[in-house]
């Protein structure tokens, strides 16, 4: 006969309470503080309106962080909770526990509700991520109620629990500071979105990511809100495109209006457009209004002047860069000398290069080769896509001799392993391939190594060699008769 264990005094205490319907505050400011979260996590569960408003009042921490608790988007309970927000905002005289300062709406991974009743010690990381009033770069003094969120537009249309708190705070203007710190953007009308924008601190926001595509003349009309993110660290654009119907004067105001949102931003940090052209021969502004020295350079799949690649060569913002990507941005005809002033500039610092299908060629490559074999800190090397002959890829592998940290290298397979058509001849890919390899083990201990051939065109899969000689052709598509 097996004997089933009692409930635990803690949840027998919690059922007790709950069973009692409506707590009063007198009642739960005599309550343990390390009751309130677990106690709070069963009356959500269970949609005990009626307590959850007043346990909103009594909070006896700095945050109630919401935002982990609302998996499955309940309106009920999420309405009792801003109710128990207004009887707490309205009143004039606050409990006597009354700390609450914070409601985190952000769906965080870290185990808040664990850490709040003690059961587990906090991380270095979770307490970074405990957003409270002190750390607000608006608030002081008198406080209102801060909010924070993280706004993701997707689908036409917001959230309904987003859509329920917006018109909730509309009403409570100068009682509330919504705080956001990461702003996406997938898809939603301008107006929409600036709606919701004219509510919120923007000097909150850290990171935007406008992952849609857009007009330029859409961007121009973001583009205020974007120079008012003056601690903004992190923007990415995709797909942003010029209408054929905008006369180029026009074209030259837009972009002077975004250009000049940057001599606002004064810790911008990492900037990644991608398929973005309007910038073509007009890179030159942008870079003239950055404020802080550049972490990151990521422009895939652009269009760019040679002369634009001369100014970010020579921007005196560039020489702290850690990242460089220019994937996809065909280099054929242009200088190499701007790309080696370029890699000059950051060779004390540079960690990731990415020149993935620039067109490069061997003469090109030649010019660039002393410049890149000096940047002492790179970790990740992606040269691939490149039409490169076997002589110059095995210059470029005693190139990197003095590349210590290099961890992660991808290069392309020799110009001669394709026959007079373009196609891949597998034998002379796996004999060039070895042959490399061995070049590269006699020269130093690398840790990942790739060669791998241009895309396929049926299928767009890469074949590949690395390290170990039986992984050749691991990558190669075998779907579809490819191989």
């Amino acid at each position: 006969m097996s004997l089933q264990a009692p409930p635990r005094l803690l949840v027998l205490a919690e059922q007790s309470l709950l069973r009692d319907g409506a707590l009063a505050i007198p009642t739960l400011e005599e309550l343990p503080r390390e009751l309130f979260p677990s106690l709070f996590i069963e009356a959500f569960t269970r949609r005990c309106c009626e307590t959850l408003k007043t346990m909103v009042q009594a909070w006896p921490f700095t945050c109630l962080p919401l935002g982990s608790l609302m998996k499955s988007r309940h309106l009920e309970t999420f309405g009792a909770v801003l109710e128990g927000l207004d009887a707490l905002l309205a009143q004039k005289v606050r409990p006597r526990r009354w700390k609450l300062q914070v409601l985190d709406l952000r769906d965080v991974d870290e185990n808040f509700w664990g850490i709040w009743s003690g059961a587990s010690a906090p991380s270095p990381e979770a307490l970074s991520k405990r957003q409270t009033a002190e750390n607000c770069p608006r608030l002081g003094g008198q406080q209102p109620l801060m909010v924070t969120l993280d706004l993701c537009f997707k689908n036409g249309t917001l959230d309904e629990c987003l859509t329920r708190f917006l018109e909730w705070g509309k009403q409570r203007e100068g009682l509330l500071h919504v705080c956001c710190k990461e702003l996406q953007i997938f898809g939603m009308p301008i107006h929409s979105i600036i709606e919701v924008l004219n509510m919120v601190e923007l000097d909150c926001i850290r990171e935007v990511e406008v992952c849609c595509p857009w007009e330029l003349s859409i961007l121009i009309r973001f583009a205020p809100y974007l120079g008012q993110m003056r601690n903004l660290r992190k923007l990415v654009l995709f797909n942003i495109h010029v209408s054929a119907c905008i006369p180029p004067d026009k074209k030259e105001q837009f972009i002077t209006q975004f250009t000049s949102q940057f001599l606002k931003l004064d810790y911008f940090q990492k900037l990644y457009m991608h398929s973005v052209s309007f910038l073509e021969g007009h890179l030159d502004q942008l870079l003239r209004c950055l404020q802080a020295p550049l972490e990151t350079v990521v422009m895939t799949e652009c269009l760019l002047s040679e002369s634009d690649l001369k100014h970010l060569s020579w921007c005196p913002s560039i020489r702290q860069l850690k990242e460089l990507d220019l994937r996809g941005i065909t280099l054929t005809h242009f200088s190499p000398e701007p790309l080696a002033v370029l890699l000059e500039q950051v060779e004390a610092t540079l960690q990731t290069l990415d020149l993935e299908d620039c067109g490069i060629t061997d003469s090109q490559l030649s010019v660039i080769l002393p410049a890149l074999s000096r940047c002492s800190q790179l970790s990740t090397l992606s040269f691939c896509g490149n039409l490169i002959s076997v002589a110059a890829l095995e210059n470029l592998l005693r190139h990197t001799v003095g590349l210590s940290k290099l961890s992660l290298e991808l290069y392309p397979a020799p110009l001669e392993s394709y026959d007079a058509q373009g196609a891949l001849c597998w034998g002379r890919f796996a004999q060039f391939g070895a042959e490399l390899m061995k070049t590269l083990r006699d020269l130093r201990q690398p840790k990942i190594v790739v060669f791998s051939t241009v895309p396929c065109p049926r299928c767009g899969i890469r074949a590949s060699y690395d390290l170990e000689p039986s992984h050749c052709l691991l990558n190669a598509c075998h779907q579809g008769g490819c191989i």
